[in-house]
């Protein structure tokens, strides 16, 4: 009987069981430790619990091999890491040290539902995945270029799948004098609102001078929340990984919606790239009068995006706005593909292209994704686009990939008309040869519609036929336009992509349709509240006498317009000409123009016994008043949006398996549809789909 009695006293009851599962999140959870647990006291596992936090923060690794390192070595590791830190005394009033101490691990300490604290000693980051609201508590940071300083808004972060992982470096920053006591208490009072006293006395005792304490919080928008809602794409913000090892910092960081990665996994810049930005960023801040105008070109995935984001927040960091003309017609930054835009930047750029979309100031909707079969529209686009640049503030050209043949005429064509202060030109050893863009090399050579310098000279004229219509300002009328002279700047690119010759049209379709997702969000409305699905939103109702219709990239007979246009991709544009006269409809253009565009949209049906369009467009109404011409181009709607729509029932419009591939036309692709599942308009009623409309005037 006594025996029993023993037993049942060695037993931990249930109560004590639940608190010991509370201390999981800091321990391995093999079951050599768990026995181990049993054994002790509440009291004991506490002091334990304790102990090993203590060794963690003072930099000792009591996790070894899937194993619990014993109470008596994490103390024995504690004792000699205090007694390492009381070897090298230092004065307790005396200004910051030069050499602030690097702790292996930054220390992430939760803080709340959502919410984790990050404390980053100078000169260290923190690499990621997923993303988050990042907010600057005490010191100076940067992200992806941009600096985030102390009492600055948040800033969204994307770091996803599809590109380099970002990481939040921290970095110098004036301290006007002050001793480590008083740094200490700064920021202590600063995390009383977010923490603990346990946690903020485990993540203080990790402090240093110089460190920046920083607020991941949890991210939702509409634009994450609708490219989620798609299966298939909830992957691209954040992977889930199988792990074994749980703890305090793994839980942390999964509540904000983020994991922590390898630094060799996150972005990385060259040498020469840095020493580029740097020059560009000093002559962008510190001659008031300077407009540099710099145009970045090499071959296709070679890091020519990555760079253009990095140098606009450098740029951000010392001037108010930058201007960014978007001449890649199949991977645009700031819109859908297929544009060519000038845009104002005030904003950081803190992800890929489908996190900010964004209105440009002026806008043309080229209609494909590539120039080649007809480079004299693309030509006549940028100028017109290129003649609202007001030469107020620095602009950043983007160009296209496609450097080889006639693509390298084309881009000396470019270089001529636009006339760039500074050429900076990436070269890889893993990249096809091109030849140095020099002054001398760009003046001797014959584009695709300009003749070199000598043959202009002995004509005895100075500029190109097209060029004679681009409009300046009054003071720059008087001097020719002509190849004047630019500096050129090499970057030597060691980008790793994970594109090859095989999947690269795949990848960058997929970017592609997420730019279109990333637009439609803007129809979504603000969170919290819920999605609602675009079969759902009230369109608009357009007559056919007041729209104009042209098929920009293909021949279309008159009789398969509307079969055309009919649950497509339509540019809202501007056109010069009045098309309220007719009495009837539909309107159709003879010729594609170039014109302004002010959004897009979807044309979600047409209803032939109103004449009426029903179109879906985030474009405000007033903008809206001055439509009348819709474009279509190559860029088709992602296949996500006319299968995967949540709340419908029985067959989906548009959508069909039984498609006869031998009628005259109808093999032929357009844009970068599948042959898994084609589109087309079906005869049956579609009365659940189009069952809202109002009258826009």
């Amino acid at each position: 009987m006594a025996d029993s009695l023993l037993l049942l006293k060695r037993v931990p009851s249930r109560h004590t069981w639940l608190r010991a599962r509370k201390a999981r999140p800091q321990l391995i959870l093999s079951r050599r430790p768990r026995r181990r647990l049993r054994n002790l006291r509440w009291r004991s596992r506490r002091r334990l619990r304790r102990r090993l936090l203590q060794a963690q923060a003072a930099g000792g690794d009591w996790l070894q091999g899937g194993c619990l390192v014993s109470g008596a070595a994490a103390l024995q590791r504690l004792k000699t890491s205090t007694r390492r830190r009381a070897s090298s005394p230092e004065p307790a009033e005396d200004p910051i040290p030069s050499g602030p101490t690097i702790l292996p691990i930054p220390p992430v300490r939760p803080a709340g539902s959502g919410r984790a604290v990050l404390l980053l000693p100078l000169g260290q980051g923190f690499t990621f995945s997923g993303i988050c609201r990042v907010t600057c508590l005490y010191g100076q940071v940067q992200v992806f270029g941009f600096t985030i300083s102390q009492g600055q808004p948040a800033q969204n972060v994307f770091s996803t799948y599809t590109h380099s992982r970002l990481t939040i470096n921290a970095v110098h920053y004036s301290v006007h004098e002050k001793s480590k006591k008083e740094m200490k208490r700064e920021a202590r009072v600063l995390l009383r609102p977010y923490l603990n006293q346990d946690d903020r006395y485990c993540l203080m005792s990790s402090f240093s001078p110089l460190c920046s304490i920083v607020l991941l919080e949890r991210l939702k928008t509409s634009t994450v929340n609708f490219i989620i809602s798609h299966p298939g794409l909830s992957y691209i913000f954040v992977q889930e990984v199988r792990t074994f090892q749980i703890n305090s910092e793994y839980c942390a960081l999964r509540s904000v919606g983020i994991r922590r990665e390898k630094k060799k996994t996150g972005l990385r810049l060259t040498e020469s790239a840095f020493a580029v930005m740097e020059e560009l960023v000093s002559i962008s801040s510190e001659e008031a009068d300077s407009c540099p105008v710099i145009l970045v070109c090499g071959c296709q995935d070679i890091g020519k995006s990555t760079f253009n984001r990095y140098l606009i927040n450098q740029l951000l960091n010392s001037i108010s706005c930058v201007d960014y003309l978007e001449c890649d017609l199949g991977q645009t930054e700031f819109t859908p593909p297929g544009c060519i835009s000038l845009l104002n930047i005030t904003e950081p750029v803190l992800g890929p292209p489908f996190t900010h979309q964004r209105t440009p100031q002026k806008m043309v909707y080229y209609g494909k994704t590539s120039c080649k079969n007809n480079f004299e529209n693309y030509i006549e686009v940028i100028k017109y686009v290129f003649s609202s640049y007001k030469r107020e503030t620095p602009l950043i050209i983007n160009t296209m990939g496609w450097v080889a043949d006639q693509g390298l005429l084309l881009l000396i064509d470019l270089i001529r008309l636009l006339s760039p202060s500074h050429v900076v030109q990436f070269n890889s050893d893993r990249s096809k040869y091109m030849p140095d863009l020099t002054p001398n090399f760009v003046d001797d050579m014959d584009g695709l519609y300009t003749r070199r310098k000598s043959r202009v000279r002995n004509r005895g004229f100075h500029l190109p036929e097209f060029a004679e219509n681009l409009e300046f300002a009054d003071e720059e009328k008087e001097s020719p336009v002509m190849s004047t002279g630019y500096k050129l700047m090499f970057v030597k690119s060691e980008f790793v992509t994970g594109k090859t010759p095989r999947n690269r049209e795949s990848h960058n379709r997929v970017l592609r349709e997420l730019a279109v997702l990333g637009y439609l969000s803007q129809l979504q409305p603000p969170v919290p509240k819920p999605l609602c699905a675009l079969h759902g939103l009230t369109p608009y109702q357009v007559p056919f006498n007041a729209i104009a219709l042209r098929i920009i990239h293909a021949d279309v007979a008159p009789t398969h317009i509307l079969y055309a246009v009919n649950a497509s991709w339509v540019g809202l544009c501007k056109i010069l000409d009045d098309v309220r006269g007719y009495a009837s409809g539909p309107i159709l253009l003879a010729q594609s123009p170039i014109c302004d565009c002010v959004g897009f949209g979807i044309c979600r049906g047409i209803d032939m016994e109103k004449r009426l369009y029903h179109i879906l467009t985030p474009v405000p109404p007033e903008e809206l008043r001055h439509v009348n011409c819709l474009l279509v181009g190559a860029v088709s709607i992602p296949q996500c949006v006319l299968k995967s729509q949540r709340g419908l029932e029985g067959t989906i419009p548009y959508v069909t398996t039984d498609y006869n591939f031998k009628l005259p036309g109808a093999s032929e692709k357009i844009g970068a549809r599948e042959s898994g599942a084609t589109y087309k308009e079906k005869g049956h009623p579609k009365a659940k789909f189009y069952r809202k409309t109002y009258q826009c005037s």
